[in-house]
């Protein structure tokens, strides 16, 4: 936000320099980042005076060139090579005397040097006036009035605006501050504070007075609560044209461009007073003016000739045969104010805060006005905005008053009412501060004490202040006025340690996140929202399971993810569009998720592994990844977590082609497999990639666990190993529900360790290569006992899957 010193100075009479009050701005949390000179010609004609001809020859050796005298208010005159036609002796004339740095067309800098033209010394330039940036007319010199006194400044003469502007970072609970007067009020307090009385200066309306009521506009408010307050006034024989310099002087300044007078008084006040205004031609509303939401899909044309459709919940201001403006935010084509307007319906009113933002994410809209609204502006001040507008445009464009104030305000806007505990002032503040103090601070920002107590004061907060609604807040004032760096801090070093257990989330993190680091693997951070398009890649993921935003970004962030691997997938696409095609990425994240009874949040760790294993050297051959390498990835975490009473399992999601998971206790630890290469077709990745999904949830709470020892088996166990010759869609679930189905006492656990599908195979077929553990807790198996279960096994694959040993 920009604000003009010389505006502000208009509310507060202050001889603080540019520097003490940007100072006192930022310790009032008005951050000021930077100060920057304003002057309404660039350069503020410095160097550039006023000149008197003497005399004017024709140059001796150039027919189109003139050597003259002109005293610039020197002891002696200075000579002039000039080549204007209509220069004489006699006249007055601007004159950039040497070292001047003028600026042409396009901005650039030329500075004026002495030279010689024609082998005639020149000592400046008698310039024209689109020469100093003063109008585009080159045919001649500028010729000034007679009575000027030679060596008088230009920037007298032509009255130059200097001013200094205040570059604010203003945050976005501070509405208050919006706009000159708001910053003066804040600015007041604090200097109060600091022992200096100052008064603070508002614009008088009271020459307010309607002239003649002949066009009298009715205004029909529907719905209340999107439009608590709304106020109109008519005025008529205006006159279109550009304002005077002042005014477009004080636009600039903040870096608004001059449009014609009435739009610049709008603009004026909005910047001055907090509250936007919209002036519509009267001549082309049909009868009344009509606050009311929009029909669905209704086209509206705004004034940057874009036709915009419309959604039911846009408010909007209409007539009798359509709409007008988008209330708070852009006004219509064909109601604007044009050079022919003569007659005027000037709008201010306050605005439902959340309809309007939500106006502004749907049409990806943002304005000054809409800036305002969406924040909360001051409702108390709708009138008093509307004339204050009303006289600047008399002031400027003419015209007379012809209709009350026609106002709709239903409900008032309370101001809020807090109870305010001094014990707690000086809890939260660290230091005790006077009751009188605290009383001066708060009614210097215009919040009244209804009530003293000896232990605190009841208050009444006014309803622009829309951040202090809460005693927290009313502290926070009181600090920021009193002056965070008048808060005495104590020598005394105090520290605390807490002690968190080594299972502390973080502590685990940290400490997988080491371990993956040293094995080669790189730690990405994906964003949480993503498409909902991805859903469709797994039917693992439910549409009706998305968490979904409600006024999202894009298309493409328009839900939060039920799996890490998508975003995963998007890294691995990235760095392989770029040649980094060897991968090795993890990522710790959460997925979000919607069901009948609330949503629920679930934490991951994925790891994705893809290309090669080492970088290509003379010493060793390269080696693609594969699922084994990945599956002693896993292994090592949880090796390194201390989680050993694990099993195999299927897994049971299909993004993989092939894959294993790892329970616990029957739930699912860990997942990992080939991703299915559709899935990969869809982020245009042609190689393998190989994925690992953690429910780190479970994790931390098997590790958080107390430690169960249980009796090491005195009885070995025994492993023998199968080579299946199976249908080529046989899955791994099946073989396995299979095995455990038949040997349910002995059988401890089913590996599959290698998977094959080549040429060397009878069509429609793959090898699964499976090791089965069996152990006896009660005494040593027996080779016989042993046999007869694989023989059994082998018996139930070949008559249940049509499975053959290879």
């Amino acid at each position: 936000m920009k604000i003009s010193y010389n505006w502000l100075k208009q509310f507060i009479k202050t001889d603080w320099t540019s520097e003490q009050t940007s100072e006192l701005l930022t310790d009032l949390g008005l951050e000021v980042e930077v100060v920057e000179k304003y002057q309404s010609i660039k350069g503020g004609l410095e160097g550039v005076v006023v000149g008197h001809v003497l005399t004017c020859e024709k140059h001796p050796d150039a027919d189109r060139l003139k050597v003259t005298t002109v005293n610039v208010g020197l002891e002696a005159p200075i000579q002039i090579v000039c080549g204007a036609a209509n220069v004489t002796a006699g006249q007055k004339v601007p004159v950039a005397t040497i070292g001047t740095i003028l600026y042409d067309k396009d901005g650039a800098e030329f500075t004026i040097k002495k030279g010689k033209i024609r082998g005639q010394e020149s000592h400046g330039m008698i310039c024209a006036e689109d020469e100093l940036g003063l109008g585009t007319s080159h045919d001649g010199i500028m010729v000034l009035a007679e009575d000027l006194v030679p060596g008088t400044p230009a920037s007298e003469v032509f009255q130059i605006a200097n001013d200094e502007v205040f570059e604010i970072g203003l945050t976005p609970n501070r509405a208050d501050a919006m706009s000159h007067y708001g910053t003066a009020r804040d600015l007041r307090a604090g200097m109060l504070q600091r022992g200096v009385n100052i008064e603070l200066i508002t614009p008088s309306v009271s020459n307010f007075r309607v002239d003649m009521r002949t066009l009298k506009i009715d205004v029909n408010v529907e719905d209340n609560h999107l439009a608590p307050r709304y106020c109109g006034v008519t005025i008529s024989g205006i006159s279109v044209h550009e304002s005077p310099s002042w005014l477009q002087d004080r636009l600039k300044a903040i870096g608004l461009t001059p449009k014609n007078n009435i739009v610049d008084v709008t603009n004026y006040v909005l910047h001055e007073l907090g509250q936007p205004l919209h002036a519509f031609d009267a001549a082309k509303i049909n009868g009344k003016i009509i606050v009311k939401t929009a029909t669905e899909g209704t086209k509206f044309v705004t004034l940057d000739d874009v036709e915009r459709t419309l959604h039911k919940e846009d408010l909007m201001i209409c007539d009798e045969i359509g709409p007008l403006c988008i209330a708070g935010f852009f006004g219509g084509k064909k109601s604007g104010v044009s050079e022919g307007t003569t007659t005027i319906f000037l709008e201010s009113a306050y605005f439902d805060p959340v309809s309007i933002r939500k106006t502004a994410k749907r049409h990806q809209l943002s304005t000054d006005a809409s800036f305002r609204f969406e924040r909360g502006i001051d409702p108390t001040i709708t009138e008093y905005a509307l004339k204050r507008a009303a006289l600047l445009i008399q002031e400027v464009a003419g015209g007379k008053i012809t209709s009350d104030v026609v106002e709709v305000y239903p409900k008032k806007v309370e101001d809020f009412s807090v109870l305010l505990n001094f014990s707690h002032v000086s809890k939260i503040i660290g230091q005790e501060i006077s009751k009188d103090t605290i009383k001066k601070i708060l009614v210097s920002l215009d919040i009244k004490v209804n009530s003293v107590s000896d232990s605190g004061l009841g208050l009444t907060i006014p309803a622009y202040r829309v951040d202090v609604q809460r005693e927290i807040d009313v502290i926070e004032e009181i600090l920021r006025v009193y002056g965070y760096n008048n808060i005495n801090f104590s020598k005394k070093f105090n520290a605390t340690v807490a002690n968190s257990p080594r299972t502390e989330d973080y502590k685990v993190q940290n400490t997988i996140a080491s371990q993956l680091n040293s094995q080669g693997f790189h730690e990405m951070m994906a964003n949480s929202l993503t498409t909902a398009s991805y859903g469709k890649l797994s039917t693992s993921l439910k549409e009706e399971h998305n968490v979904s935003m409600l006024n999202p970004l894009s298309s493409d962030l328009a839900t939060l993810r039920q799996s890490l691997l998508f975003s995963g997938l998007e890294a691995v696409s990235y760095n392989i569009n770029r040649k980094n095609s060897d991968l090795k990425l993890f990522e710790f994240g959460k997925t979000y998720h919607k069901y009948l009874n609330g949503f629920e949040e679930h934490k991951h760790l994925s790891l994705l592994i893809s290309g090669n294993r080492n970088k290509e050297t003379w010493t060793s051959p390269q080696k693609t990844t594969d699922f084994f390498l990945l599956k002693g990835y896993v292994k090592a975490i949880l090796s390194r977590l201390g989680i050993e009473k694990i099993s195999n399992a299927p897994v049971q999601s299909d993004i993989y082609s092939e894959g294993t998971a790892i329970t616990y206790n029957n739930d699912i630890l860990v997942e990992m497999g080939v991703v299915k290469k559709p899935i990969l077709k869809h982020f245009g990745i042609k190689q393998d990639v190989y994925y690992a999904d953690f429910n780190w949830d479970l994790v931390l709470k098997i590790i958080t666990g107390k430690i169960k020892y249980t009796e090491i088996p005195k009885y070995p166990e025994v492993r023998r190993d199968l080579a299946l010759l199976i249908d080529e869609k046989t899955t791994y679930e099946s073989v396995f529900n299979l095995a455990k189905q038949t040997e349910k006492t002995l059988l401890k656990d089913i590996n599959l360790f290698d998977v094959y599908q080549g040429n060397k195979l009878p069509e429609g077929k793959k090898s699964y290569a499976l090791s089965f553990t069996i152990q006896d807790n009660s005494k040593t198996l027996t080779d016989s006992q042993i046999d007869k279960i694989m023989s059994k096994l082998q018996q139930t694959f070949e008559t249940e899957l049509g499975a053959s040993l290879r």
